[in-house]
């Protein structure tokens, strides 16, 4: 069995329990982070959020390949923050991947920053505090948090950058039904897109994971929009010379609060800090990066409800009804977001309703009526 097969299989071994939904905060991770072993990692605060929570770097391994990992730099988006915790717990127990564990903290020295956002996690938004958006204050640097992750980035100088962000359940993998479980992207450095020996270091590492998760996740792994975007982090990054991995985790049916997809990253991460130090990544060629189809935008829904007749002001027609999940700080609530002919979409639920009919619907109303449905 491959070693990305066993630690699928085992991943209930190293999964921190005590984080088992999307929305948890600072508080819920500081005792995580304090009850790390000492002898295995080094934990330094390396500055606070613009409302004063702290902002930690946990540091493991000695080897020379240096590689950073960043999580939450939006603040909604807390998917790979909690598998880096499952990732810990595999450092510091790894049980039967011993040697595997060792292999990678021989060869490599690794940082990892989890939530670098920890006030957007507060409240469970995109946004700092400030009401910045961290990944395009690369130039300004006017937010404390994106200033201490590139001053870090150049103190540091790592060969290798993890990236890791969440995307909407709505992006497919290509023009298809499937879901961009996850999605990958080596930035541009340039309007060019050039593809230095930097770039071409990230393709091929992205290249082997996606080999390695298409045999969990067939058809669901889509390849980000790759568009240079001056102010963000990962282009920049990449520009300084870091081989920028960008990792969005997405939708997968039934995973309403991502724990698969965290299971997912888990594999991911693990597995290609083991190919950075066996070079294994480095059989892979470009075409092999490129061959990932991009993401489609706005394909999917939560929800279809076909062939619905709809009534209002007295009059009738037949509608396919687009329904999507919308986040608030505590919750979801089910919103419709298109009626007319969506023929040409796909949902993770879908019913035709054969006529029936629904009155008085628009757009934006919450869809309390679905209940009945499914």
């Amino acid at each position: 069995m491959l070693f990305s097969e066993q630690l699928y299989e085992k991943y209930e071994i190293y999964k921190e329990k005590s984080l088992f939904h999307r929305r948890f905060k600072h508080k819920d991770i500081l005792p995580l982070i304090k009850k790390r072993n000492p002898n295995v990692f080094k934990i330094t605060e390396i500055g606070k959020s613009f409302e004063d929570r702290e902002i930690f770097m946990l540091k493991i391994g000695t080897g020379k390949i240096k590689i950073m990992l960043w999580s939450q730099m939006h603040g909604d988006e807390s998917t790979a923050t909690a598998a880096l915790f499952d990732i810990f717990n595999f450092f510091e127990n790894p049980e039967s991947f011993k040697n595997e564990a060792q292999q990678i903290l021989n060869s490599c020295t690794l940082y990892f920053i989890p939530m670098l956002n920890p006030d957007g996690a507060e409240r469970f938004q995109r946004r700092n505090a400030q009401d910045i958006d961290i990944n395009r204050d690369a130039l300004r640097l006017e937010s404390p948090e994106g200033n201490l992750l590139m001053n870090l980035r150049d103190k540091i100088k790592p060969e290798f950058g993890f990236n890791l962000h969440d995307q909407d359940n709505w992006y497919s993998a290509g023009d298809t039904k499937f879901p961009a479980t996850l999605s990958f992207l080596a930035p541009a450095f340039d309007k060019e897109k050039t593809i230095n020996e930097s770039r071409k270091k990230s393709m091929l590492l992205i290249a082997e994971m996606n080999e390695i998760l298409k045999k969990l996740i067939p058809n669901q792994i889509g390849r980000y929009f790759d568009d240079f975007m001056p102010t963000a982090f990962g282009d920049n990054i990449q520009k300084k010379g870091t081989s920028t991995v960008l990792i969005e985790s997405g939708g997968f049916y039934k995973d309403t609060e991502r724990q698969f997809v965290r299971k997912l990253n888990f594999i991911a991460i693990i597995s290609a800090l083991y190919s950075v130090s066996t070079n294994s990544y480095q059989k892979k060629e470009i075409p092999d990066y490129e061959k990932i189809p991009f993401n489609k935008k706005n394909k999917l829904f939560d929800y279809i409800l076909r062939n619905v007749v709809t009534e209002k002001n007295g009059k009738t027609y037949v509608a396919d009804i687009g329904i999507r999940s919308k986040d608030l700080q505590d919750k979801d609530i089910l919103t419709i977001e298109d009626i007319g002919d969506l023929s040409q979409n796909f949902a993770f639920s879908e019913l035709d309703m054969k006529h029936r009919i629904i009155k008085n619907i628009s757009i934006g109303q919450d869809a309390d009526f679905l209940k009945g449905f499914f």
